[in-house]
């Protein structure tokens, strides 16, 4: 049976990392997360010990838990770090991946930057949907128009003035606040028409949207160019499409009323994600690319000085605001290279005049 270390609490495995938990399971795999308490750089070799048996790989998702334990440039089990939207700070996850055997994106577009940077192994893995939550009898679509995501920030200026718009004349969800995985399920379920605008900084995007909505049986309608065709996914037979804002409340006028179009090009985008884009088929697809790679170890940081990987782990821990444990990493590198210690002590700089120290009641500062 294969076992997992993921490099973060049970809690933390949330929306994709969840999705991917629960098809894992399913599949046999144990998984092993690591307890409270745990500080950001833990010792590896610590966690490994405290599994049940040895771990067949160690994956690294994307959470909000900022665990970077030291070890992973000497560990003899092949590591993995998965980007959940690898178009933000796109050098940096380049960066950071250097320490890890295999790359996961969930994004196309973005395996020739890895590559290059010396990782042999990066495999794209695009969004995917957890089908159980949206099986069961139909219900009502009360909503002619929904949306799930974030509207806070300058990213998601265009969406949430378009969604304002749009809910003066359509009926809508709530879009305005998060939903927990299972209330977007239902909603999406309960939707006639969900709409996808995608991010201002990444306009292709069609995130996980583009499955869940398809998977509840709703029409999906986003903006193109997109990445859906690239995934197989053709206009006016998978999905609809717009290429200015002022098309959109046309479109969906016209598919409100025509029941039959929209019914027949929903069928057709649900039949293709259920059967090519699951979670369950991720996880397959995953597992079998690790066996077939044999468990060999690529990582280019393996080959690397310890003052040159603790670079990485500084410019980690530094991006994610975790001041006290960057500073501990510079005070490794300081005694070593010069060339290291000159470049970590300006990420440093950088890091501490832009933002307060990252605030952590139970993750103190732990020198491995």
């Amino acid at each position: 049976m294969t076992s997992i270390l993921i490099l973060c609490r049970e809690d933390n495995l949330t929306w994709v990392n969840a999705g991917y938990a629960r098809a894992l399971r399913r599949a046999g795999v144990r998984l092993h997360c690591v307890p409270w308490g745990t500080p950001f750089n833990a010792n590896l070799h610590e966690l490994i010990e405290q599994c049940p048996e040895k771990p067949d790989y160690i994956f690294h998702p994307e959470t909000d838990f900022p665990l970077l334990p030291w070890g992973l440039a000497e560990v003899d089990i092949p590591t993995v770090i998965f980007h959940t939207d690898p178009y933000a700070y796109t050098h940096r996850r380049v960066r950071w991946s250097r320490l890890f055997d295999h790359v996961v994106l969930l994004h196309f577009g973005f395996e020739d930057c890895f590559k290059q940077a010396g990782n042999p192994r990066p495999m794209t893995l695009v969004h995917a949907v957890d089908v159980e939550y949206f099986e069961g009898p139909p219900i009502e679509r009360v909503f002619e128009v929904s949306s799930v995501g974030r509207t806070e920030g300058e990213n998601y200026t265009t969406r949430r003035e378009m969604l304002t718009e749009l809910s003066a004349t359509f009926r809508t969800n709530e879009w305005w606040r998060l939903h927990p995985y299972e209330e977007m399920a239902m909603t999406y379920r309960a939707s006639k028409i969900v709409l996808n605008i995608p991010r201002d900084d990444f306009p292709v995007d069609v995130s996980l949207r583009f499955a869940e909505a398809m998977a509840a049986g709703a029409l999906f309608i986003t903006r193109l160019p997109s990445e859906l065709p690239s995934l197989g996914f053709e206009e006016n037979i998978h999905f609809v499409a717009f290429r200015e804002r002022s098309e959109v409340p046309g479109l969906l006028r016209c598919y409100l009323k025509d029941e039959k179009a929209r019914g027949r090009i929903a069928e057709a985008g649900r039949e293709k994600v259920l059967r090519e884009h699951t979670y369950n088929r991720r996880a397959k697809t995953l597992l079998e690319l690790l066996e077939r790679d044999g468990c060999r170890l690529h990582a280019p940081a393996r080959r690397w000085s310890e003052e040159r990987v603790r670079l990485l782990y500084l410019d980690f821990f530094s991006a994610q605001r975790c001041l006290e444990h960057a500073w501990l990493e510079w005070r490794k590198i300081a005694g070593g290279g010069l060339r290291e210690a000159a470049a970590g002590a300006a990420l440093l700089l950088r890091a501490w005049t832009r933002w307060p120290r990252r605030q952590v009641n139970a993750d103190a500062p732990h020198s491995s």
